[in-house]
């Protein structure tokens, strides 16, 4: 897999810039994983890049402003390809709808707001996967390997966090009884 692809994505996500045209090598990355490339394909792996854990409808809607008339099926078949490929990476959070982030080559983990769903990466704390120490895993589970954890951590986002109150004292969807 060509990193510089996915590293130019994460840099145009990390530094909040203005998007650019997609990387002439996404073609590349394409053919390498045995795919034909298509305008559809480059327009999902676009709004990918541009928008990061964006949902099918979201990605549709950016792909249909970037080429034009295309079907839902259609996007949900190039989503469903570049995943099953390991380009995309699928999440859903408990209770919501699939999303999709370029980000695929290590094992992190997400921060879900619970008032707006908007999700952010978190790097794994140890560096290296599982990225979790398991407590008596030779107990409940002799000979188990892992190899992989996924984590999602749910709370409010700076934006949907009320200025007045802490963690402790509310819940995005209750008030704590006093």
């Amino acid at each position: 897999m060509d990193v510089g692809f996915l590293d130019s994505f994460q840099k145009a996500w990390l530094s909040r810039s203005v998007p650019q045209p997609l990387a002439p090598d996404a073609a590349d990355v394409l053919r390498e994983h045995g795919l034909r490339v298509t305008k559809q394909r480059l327009a999902v792996l676009t709004a990918l890049r541009d928008t990061p854990h964006a949902s099918t409808e979201v990605v549709l809607g950016r792909v249909r402003s970037d080429v034009g008339q295309v079907s839902t099926q259609a996007v949900y078949d190039v989503l469903n390809t570049l995943t099953h490929r390991g380009i995309v990476r699928r999440i859903q959070p408990a209770g919501s709808t699939a999303r999709y982030e370029l980000r695929v080559d290590d094992n992190h983990h997400h921060l879900v707001c619970r008032n707006c769903g908007s999700v952010t990466d978190i790097d794994c704390a140890t560096e290296e996967a599982p990225c979790l120490e398991t407590t008596d895993l030779h107990v409940h589970a002799p000979g188990f390997v892992v190899d992989e954890a996924e984590v999602t951590f749910w709370g409010l986002c700076t934006t949907c966090t009320p200025s007045t109150s802490s963690p402790l004292t509310t819940s995005p969807s209750t008030t704590r009884p006093t």
